[in-house]
C-alpha cells in the first residue's frame, strides 16, 4: 500500500487531487473494496457517474456484446446505427420544445465547450455569461466558465476572453433571485452589450458549487432575459441528468426550457460518454466537420448508454431517487432536531441530489465538512465535499443501492456527524 502511494506520487502530477488514501481493487453496485481488503459504501458514485451502480450486469452484458462486434471506427469516418439510436432516444426524452438533434462526445468538458461553440455559430456573437459557483469542466473554455477560482483557476492566469460571471441565487449566503437577475443587467451595462452575448450557461442544480437548486423564478428570469436579447440558453446537466434529481432531466422541474442541454456522467453507466441535445436549427449552425472527435460517441460507451436508458425505466430510478432522497433528508433533519446541531446549517436538494451545508457560528466551515468526511471514511462510508467554501457534504450514492445498505449508510452518516461535531 505504501509502495503504491509512493509510486503514485512519483509517477503522477500533484494537480490530480486524490480523495482517498487507499486504492480500489473491485466494485459492485454501491460497494467498493480496497486492495487491503476493506469495504466501503459508495456515496460518491465516481462523482455522479454511477446512478445505475458499479458494473450493472445489464451494462456489462451490453458492452460485452458490442465488444464482440467492434470497439472503434470513429463515427464521423464510419458511422454506426447505435449512435443514431441513442440520439433518437435522447431527442425524445429531452425537455426542449420542437424538433431536436443530439451529438455525442467523451467528457462533460467537451459537451460544455461544444455547446458554446454551437451557440457562437448560431448567434455570430462572442460573449458568454456563466455564474459564480458554477462548474463546467477543466478545459480552457470550460474552466473559464467555471465560477470557482481555487483549485481550478488559481495558477493558470487569464482565462478565455468574453466570459462573464453573474450571481447564482443562494438564500443561505444572502443572494436573492432579484440579486442574481440584477447582476445580469449589471454585466450588460458595464462589461458587454447583450447583442454580443452568444449564450447564458447555468446548472439547474449547481454541482461543485454546493448542490444549490435553481429557484423556479430564477429560471423564468433567465429564459426571459435570453428571449429578450436572442441569446442561447444552455442548461448544464452533466451532473444532474439521468434521475439524480428525481427526473430524467433536472430541467423537467421547471416550466421554462433551455435551448441546449449538456449531458454526460451517469448516461454511460461507468463508461465515458457525453453529449449535447438542442433545438435542431441551433444544433445545425456549424458546417460539417465543426463537431466531432476521435472517440466521440465511442460504440462501447453508446452501448452502455442505451442500456442505462432501459434500466432507468425498468428499475423506476426516478421514483427510487425521490424515495431515497426523502429518506436521507428526513434522517438528517431528525438528527439536527434531536441533537440540536446548529452547525447543520441547511439540508437541501431535489430527489437524490442532496446536500448538507455546515457552518461554525455564522461562517461556512470546510473543517467541519472534512471532519465528517474523515470520520465517515473510517467507518466505511465514502463521501465527497463541495461548495464555494468547501463546506458542503454531497451525496451521490447509486440509485440502485439495496435498501438495507442505504439504511446502514445513514446510520454511519449520523454517527459520523455526531462524532465530528461533538
Amino acid at each position: 500500500m505504501q509502495n503504491l502511494a509512493q509510486r503514485r506520487e512519483a509517477a503522477t502530477p500533484r494537480g490530480i487531487g486524490i480523495a482517498c488514501d487507499w486504492f480500489v481493487s473491485e466494485a459492485q453496485n454501491a460497494t467498493i473494496k480496497s486492495i487491503d481488503g476493506r469495504e466501503f459504501i459508495d456515496f460518491a458514485g465516481g462523482i455522479a457517474v454511477l446512478n445505475v451502480g458499479h458494473r450493472h450486469p445489464k451494462v456489462i452484458q451490453a458492452v460485452q456484446a458490442q465488444l464482440a462486434r467492434f470497439t472503434h471506427t470513429a463515427y464521423q469516418v464510419t458511422p454506426y446505427e447505435s449512435y443514431i439510436e441513442l440520439a433518437e432516444k435522447i431527442n425524445a426524452l429531452a425537455p426542449i420544445y420542437g424538433v431536436k438533434k443530439s451529438c455525442f462526445f467523451t467528457t462533460g468538458g467537451e459537451a460544455t465547450e461544444n455547446a458554446i461553440k454551437i451557440a457562437k455559430g448560431h448567434t455570430k456573437r462572442y460573449g458568454v455569461i456563466a455564474f459564480g459557483g458554477a462548474f463546467h469542466g477543466r478545459t480552457s473554455m470550460a474552466v473559464s466558465m467555471t465560477g470557482k477560482v481555487s483549485p481550478y483557476k488559481a495558477e493558470i492566469g487569464v482565462g478565455m476572453p468574453g466570459v462573464y460571471h453573474a450571481y447564482y441565487p443562494n438564500e443561505l449566503h444572502g443572494v436573492s433571485v432579484k440579486d442574481a437577475l440584477k447582476s445580469l443587467e449589471f454585466i450588460c451595462q458595464c462589461s458587454i452589450a447583450p447583442k454580443d452575448v452568444a449564450a447564458v450557461i447555468f446548472e439547474p442544480v449547481q454541482g461543485e458549487g454546493g448542490f444549490n437548486p435553481a429557484p423556479a423564478e430564477f429560471v423564468e428570469g433567465l429564459r426571459a432575459f435570453c428571449d429578450t436579447h436572442k441569446i442561447v440558453l444552455i442548461a448544464d446537466e452533466v451532473q444532474t441528468g439521468f434521475c439524480r434529481t428525481g427526473k430524467t432531466f433536472a430541467m423537467e422541474h421547471f416550466k421554462p426550457q433551455a435551448d441546449i442541454i449538456c449531458i454526460a456522467k451517469s448516461l454511460g453507466g461507468g463508461l465515458p460518454i457525453s453529449g449535447i441535445v438542442g433545438k435542431a436549427d441551433i444544433m445545425d449552425s456549424l458546417s460539417a466537420g465543426g463537431l466531432g472527435g476521435t472517440y466521440a460517441g465511442n460504440p462501447l460507451a453508446v452501448a452502455a448508454a442505451l442500456e442505462v436508458l432501459k434500466i432507468i425505466e425498468e428499475e423506476n430510478l426516478n421514483e427510487k431517487a425521490n424515495k431515497l432522497g426523502q429518506q436521507l433528508k428526513d434522517s438528517l433533519n431528525a438528527l439536527k432536531e434531536k441533537e440540536n446541531i446548529a452547525q447543520m446549517a441547511q439540508i437541501r436538494g431535489l430527489g437524490s441530489m442532496v446536500a448538507l451545508e455546515l457552518f461554525e457560528g455564522n461562517k461556512p466551515s470546510a473543517n467541519l465538512a472534512k471532519a465528517v468526511q474523515k470520520e465517515a471514511m473510517a467507518q466505511g462510508l465514502l463521501l465527497l465535499t463541495c461548495g464555494s467554501y468547501a463546506n458542503v457534504i454531497r451525496f451521490l450514492y447509486p440509485l440502485t443501492i439495496p435498501q438495507a445498505q442505504f439504511d446502514k449508510a445513514l446510520e454511519i452518516l449520523n454517527n459520523s456527524i455526531k462524532k465530528a461535531i461533538a
